[in-house]
């Protein structure tokens, strides 16, 4: 003979085990997410007018361990022998040459246009041409004027960088 149906419910215990796991979860994502994202102050006007002093940044720092980064990028790393993290703009790779020629931007022979710089304000700035080595890469301020950048301490290894701009406010 079968045995009958016994009505069940659910156990506290299994809704303290879901609760449990639920909040494990929470915690783990949570921390997670600090590891992935940080926020940022800029603090100087090397990077003006796309960024200010006073204004913030969202850096994510997971993508840069596995993705090369881009001409283009907006990067965080520390400044080399010091503790200060900057942003710059990544303006090319590594096997390019780079250079300036009265301000504008000459990447492997070829002018590049960079509707974020304003020329009028760095006109008769030379710099190289340089040869980016490979595995890093060249970055600049978009203030060319009043930025410490690649021209000063070279071109940044892949491993110093943070991570990438994902949000400015």
């Amino acid at each position: 003979m079968p045995a009958p149906d016994v009505p069940t419910r659910p156990s506290t215990r299994d809704g303290r085990t879901r609760t449990r796991a639920a909040v494990t979860g929470a915690v783990v994502g949570g921390l997670l997410l600090l590891a992935a994202v940080e926020p940022l102050e800029v603090v100087s006007d090397s990077m003006d007018p796309t960024l200010n002093p006073g204004d913030h940044v969202v850096v994510e720092k997971l993508s840069v361990r596995w993705r090369t980064p881009e001409v283009g990028d907006l990067v965080v790393f520390r400044v080399p022998q010091g503790r200060e993290l900057v942003v710059k703009r990544v303006v090319a790779l590594g096997g390019q040459t780079v250079g300036l020629e009265d301000a504008v931007l000459v990447v492997d022979g070829k002018a590049r246009h960079e509707p974020q710089v304003d020329l009028t304000r760095i006109d008769s700035t030379y710099f190289g041409p340089v040869t980016v080595p490979p595995g890093a890469v060249f970055v600049l301020g978009d203030n060319r004027a009043e930025s410490i950048d690649s021209r000063t301490y070279g071109a940044i290894p892949y491993g110093e960088l943070i991570g990438t701009v994902l949000l400015t406010f």
